[in-house]
């Protein structure tokens, strides 16, 4: 394993800025976090929660992590799942944005953003990925609407919700209102391209019985000229019901169907000349997920709590695409042509998967400290069958295993089985505590296939079995500081399996490579608190290590592409202009004013890849910095808010190749909700106000442009 091949001049230069604030600001007061935390909050309820969460909530444990509560509350509404504005204040999350309504999210350059691969995407504590090991693509993300907040938890997650690099991103989503039988909302959205969001919902309780529902349609002919055009269609049912004061079920039943059009990639000359051009006419993609689980939630005796989840889902993707010219190389815009342009590739996957998590928190005092244990174990199973097909013309929806011409047809089933085992302990004395962790990994994953090779004529059967285990350690540390301040640090590991293409059967066009699964170590070091009324930050150094991260090599084999350490410096403050004023003048200016929060979270990153193929390169979508800041204000209901996006230049590829560079670029949004009566609420807003000209994503079918300037408007009413 090879060294960093230069020092870390970076976090030389910021070590003394990132404990800085706790020092200057140690005085006497209350030597506790603010701890106020909303369980199960309701969509009716407006409390923007601490973004900081309790040191254990729930049968979790956050004490010694880097962990952020993203509360959408603080923001107007946001319209369109628009991830650059509902992560104005989460410094690090990267949005790679795309023409299409799927959503892709990277992390301190750790791998490709696409579907969020390397993050473990969960909804209300349940993965939510295709399948989290085979194949990582989180194709469904809930609609915004519908969250409560998000959870945001670094450093492979510290063993706690799985082992992704990335960390984990935890949708917890709204439960019933509580005081009365019946509430009603719904939200009408109209905008440019014709753009239509509806979202309507009911809730309630009676007696020991409650209940949430929504639903979501969302459509739009998008900015392109053709093909672009997208909708969809979701919907929840939530029951919780309560057997006493210590025992609850949670069920809950989830519809989602969404349907787009992929009006393809452009070149750089076309992208400058016009973004709105269009170079794929035929193809589209169709998704439909339906998915139910259970949560029993039981507290045994005063500090020890039991929870046993149970979940089933179905998802089904598909895709009907022509196919690029030379598989070989980055076509950046070019139009099938020739006898491959009378051809489509048609393909069908299916996750069938199942699980089981029981988890245990209990609180105990032993060795001088005061204690909590969390532990517990997964189980799941995924059947997946996929199907690539030819099709015989551009607009095929069926095509043919056996003969096709220019595509290797094939039909597989992929099965998957996992099971871990996980558990940590926080010791307290005093002021100070510290958090093991261990977790154990162990993942069987076999494909059969049947593979049509076009230059043979025949057809050939594989049959191809992988197994790994994998023991994982972390370690957390916090200390209390005055005046609601912490200085926190975590060592964890982190591991990613190799997945279904790039151990056992590759992607077609593609080579598969029995390579070692991707084992990393992750180290952050921070303070953070709210040591004033008008002041809320959190600021750390962090270094990712990176063994065996998976690339393409120039030969077309998937492949490790050598070591990747990353490391930098990540910090966000809130400063509250008017309570500033309100301090100097001693008056209660925010209960006549409001609140004007100023805020920025900027992430200053250094990234490297070491030994393989692309020694001495920089790792995919590494931004050197991005910097969100703006303001938003506050009175009583009425929001408005500014919000700036500045991206440092990168690249879409491990080996830096120039073609795909990102150039940085600045864009920001105005939005604004105002209620006109207390049922009614008016929500508008400009995306991309300057109208500025700018990509987030490139893929080898050339450039993903950005949407331009975009304006909505719309109004919510509820009783």
């Amino acid at each position: 394993m090879q060294t960093p091949s230069r020092p870390f001049p970076l976090a030389r230069t910021v070590v003394c800025t990132v404990l800085l604030p706790g020092l200057l600001l140690a005085q006497s007061s209350p030597r506790v976090l603010d701890t106020l935390t909303v369980y199960g909050e309701s969509e009716n309820d407006s409390i923007i929660q601490n973004p900081f969460p309790e040191a254990v909530e729930d049968n979790r444990i956050f004490s010694g992590k880097r962990a952020t509560v993203i509360d959408l509350d603080a923001l107007p509404k946001v319209q369109a799942n628009n991830y650059r504005q509902a992560l104005a204040l989460t410094p690090g999350l990267l949005y790679s944005e795309e023409t299409t309504p799927l959503v892709s999210l990277g992390f301190r350059g750790i791998g490709t953003p696409d579907r969020a691969q390397f993050l473990q995407i969960l909804k209300d504590g349940i993965p939510i990925h295709s399948d989290p090991f085979g194949y990582p693509e989180a194709y469904y993300m809930p609609p915004l609407d519908v969250v409560d907040r998000l959870e945001f938890i670094r450093g492979g997650a510290a063993l706690m919700f799985g082992a992704q690099p990335a960390g984990a991103l935890n949708y917890v989503t709204h439960m019933p209102v509580t005081d009365r039988p019946f509430t009603f909302r719904t939200q009408n959205i109209f905008g440019t391209d014709d753009f239509y969001s509806n979202y309507t919902s009911f809730s309630g309780t009676s007696g020991s019985t409650g209940y949430y529902g929504y639903f979501n349609h969302r459509e739009s002919n998008g900015f392109r000229e053709a093909n672009s055009r997208y909708s969809l269609d979701g919907g929840l049912f939530k029951l919780v019901q309560s057997f006493s004061k210590s025992t609850r079920l949670v069920l809950s039943l989830d519809v989602y169907e969404e349907k787009h059009r992929e009006p393809g990639g452009l070149s750089l000359p076309d992208f400058r000349s016009n973004p709105r051009k269009t170079t794929r006419f035929n193809d589209h993609f169709a998704l439909s997920r339906y998915a139910v689980a259970a949560d029993l939630q039981h507290n045994i005796q005063p500090g020890t709590d039991l929870s046993l989840k149970v979940w089933f889902a179905h998802l089904t993707r598909q895709s009907w695409r022509q196919q690029t010219v030379d598989k070989n190389a980055a076509l950046f815009g070019a139009l099938p042509k020739g006898d491959e342009a009378s051809t489509n590739v048609i393909q069908d996957q299916r996750f069938q998967s199942v699980g089981f998590e029981p988890r245990l928190r209990h609180d105990w005092e032993g060795l001088g400290a005061s204690n909590t244990l969390s532990a517990g174990f997964q189980l799941y199973g995924l059947r997946s069958p996929r199907s690539d097909r030819e099709g015989q013309s551009a607009t095929a929806l069926e095509g043919l295993l056996e003969g096709s011409r220019f595509y290797n047809s094939e039909d597989s089933m992929r099965r998957v089985f996992y099971g871990s085992a996980f558990a940590e302990n926080k010791f307290s004395w005093g002021d100070f505590s510290l958090t093991p962790g261990f977790r154990f990994e162990g993942i069987r994953q076999s494909v059969s296939s049947q593979k049509w090779s076009t230059t043979a004529g025949v057809l050939t059967a594989t049959d191809v079995t992988k197994i790994d285990y994998q023991p994982l350690v972390g370690l957390g540390a916090a200390y209390e500081l005055p005046r609601q301040q912490q200085v926190y640090a975590n060592i964890s590991q982190s591991y990613r399996p190799t997945i279904f293409s790039q151990s056992i059967v590759a992607a077609p066009g593609m080579t598969a490579s029995d390579a070692s699964p991707n084992i990393g170590w992750n180290y952050e070091l921070g303070v953070r608190g709210r040591p004033l009324p008008w002041l809320t930050y959190d600021t750390s150094l962090f270094l990712v290590d990176l063994d065996n991260r998976f690339g393409v090599s120039k030969d077309n084999k998937l492949t490790s592409v050598g070591r990747s350490i990353n490391y930098g410096w990540d910090a966000s403050a809130q400063v509250d202009l008017i309570g500033v004023l309100a301090a100097r003048t001693g008056r209660d200016l925010n209960a006549s004013c409001g609140n004007l929060n100023l805020y920025g979270s900027l992430t200053l990153l250094e990234a490297g890849l070491h030994g393989g193929p692309s020694n001495g390169g920089t790792p995919m979508y590494a931004p050197t910095y991005l910097l969100r800041t703006g303001l938003i204000y506050g009175f009583r209901k009425a929001k408005v808010s500014m919000l700036g996006t500045l991206m440092g230049k990168h690249n879409a590829q491990d080996n830096s190749d120039p073609a795909f560079e990102i150039p940085s670029f600045v864009t920001w949004d105005l939005t604004a909700e105002i209620p006109v009566h207390p049922r009614v609420s008016v929500m508008a807003g400009i995306n991309n106000l300057f109208d500025r000209k700018y990509f987030s994503r490139v893929t080898p079918l050339g450039v993903d442009p950005s949407y331009g300037r975009n304006v909505y408007a719309g109004l919510s009413f509820q009783f």
